[in-house]
């Protein structure tokens, strides 16, 4: 055998022994065509292709990945321009579809997200961008996992990182806000003045109830203590005139049975009433309202007289009343 062609031999062996191996690191995929035409998968390990004839075309992670949307001018629903851009993390699950379905997968993917963002945005007004961001998260991620399941790409999240407005639309907005919160202060002082002056109002109100409702209780008190005080006068004078009443009789019973078994109880009579008279003149000469008083001493015979005309008129009918008849 020449040693020329069993070199060749041993060479292009080598080589196609080599090209036969096929080591595809974890979280990866290849694809392999035969002769221009889809063959099989490589997974991750070690595999082994015919050589010459095998070819491997595609080769690509199967791992999470970050799809940066650049920013984009926007208009929103109010036609308000604004710019947008978003952050993508998808992974590839059927790689065949990836790279049979598509002709350039990440191109695909950013024209696809660029246009779905639009659309959303165009939808709302410039507020509800600011305010609905967690909505139109959900709503991009919905609508991009259902285009891109044809391509064998599974979309796990979408964020919109930046919604900024136009300079002139910031400044309105920066004017709007300023305005706003003026009118957030005007409002909220005019409602504390409003509510410091009910609340004074009810104080003073409040103030004048109690001091009417302490006068009136006072009256009535004063009202009270006063018919307590009458009361207690009137019966004191009725005591004290009962008393007298008693004093009276107790006193009459006992001249009338002087007079009954001592002879000269006549004349001790006259002259106590004479002194009781004297008394009763004396005690009128004290009063404040008394000026003057005249009495002629030659009448006071007379009016003993009648003294003694009424005490023996007294001692006739209690003489009656003892016996029965005239003595």
């Amino acid at each position: 055998m020449n040693p020329l062609f069993l070199l060749i031999s041993l060479v292009f062996g080598g080589s196609a022994l080599v090209g036969s191996v096929k080591v595809v690191n974890q979280g990866n995929e290849a694809l392999v065509e035969r002769l221009g035409s889809y063959n099989k998968k490589l997974e991750p390990g070690l595999n082994f292709v015919f050589p010459f004839l095998d070819n491997v075309v595609y080769k690509e992670t199967i791992r999470e990945k970050v799809l940066d949307i650049p920013p984009q001018q926007c208009i929103t629903r109010d036609n308000v321009s604004i710019t947008v851009d978003a952050v993508v993390y998808w992974r590839i699950v059927d790689m065949e579809k990836a790279y049979y379905k598509v002709e350039n997968l990440h191109s695909a993917m950013t024209n696809l997200v660029l246009t779905q963002v639009r659309a959303e945005m165009g939808k709302l007004e410039l507020d509800d961008t600011f305010t609905a961001r967690a909505q139109i998260n959900e709503i991009l991620l919905r609508d991009l996992d259902i285009a891109t399941d044809p391509w064998g790409v599974k979309v796990t999240r979408v964020e919109l990182r930046d919604i900024v407005p136009a300079p002139a639309v910031l400044e309105a907005m920066e004017l709007q806000m300023s305005a706003e919160r003026r009118k957030r202060a005007a409002i909220l002082t005019s409602e504390g003045e409003r509510e410091s002056a009910v609340n004074s109002a009810k104080g003073k109100a409040d103030a004048q109830v109690l001091e009417a409702e302490a006068h009136q209780k006072a009256v009535i008190l004063g009202a009270e203590a006063d018919q307590k005080a009458v009361v207690l006068r009137a019966q004191a004078e009725r005591q004290q005139k009962v008393l007298q009443a008693q004093a009276i009789a107790e006193a009459t019973d006992i001249i009338s049975q002087k007079m009954q078994t001592h002879a000269t109880a006549k004349q001790a009579l006259e002259v106590l009433l004479a002194l009781g008279y004297l008394d009763m003149g004396a005690t009128i000469g004290k009063s404040d309202s008394s000026k003057v008083m005249f009495m002629d001493p030659r009448t006071i015979p007379g009016t003993l007289e009648g003294i003694r005309s009424i005490v023996s008129d007294s001692q006739i009918d209690a003489s009656v009343n003892t016996n029965g008849n005239f003595s």
